[in-house]
């Protein structure tokens, strides 16, 4: 599975690229082997950003669950309780 940029998302990260690779490689590159680069990422190594991204999402909704109990519980019966207060 490949990660999907709109145009927007691709304009906006394509001069990154070729400044990352200008200023940190003293390397130029041309708009199109930027765009070949970031789809190459996108295809290759974005992937395991996003499943570690869902990993992470599934465990803090798992502890999320499992101290629901917890979280959402009250205690009935205590009108008079609180009444006397």
């Amino acid at each position: 599975m490949a990660i999907e940029l709109n145009k927007e998302e691709t304009a906006a990260i394509v001069p990154s690229l070729q400044k990352f690779f200008r200023e940190e490689l003293e390397h130029d590159l041309s708009e199109l082997r930027a765009k070949f680069l970031l789809d190459y990422i996108c295809k290759e190594i974005a992937p395991f950003a996003y499943n570690r991204g869902v990993k992470d999402a599934e465990t803090y909704f798992r502890n999320k669950v499992e101290d629901l109990s917890a979280t959402c519980f009250e205690d009935g019966l205590t009108y008079w309780i609180k009444r006397r207060k």
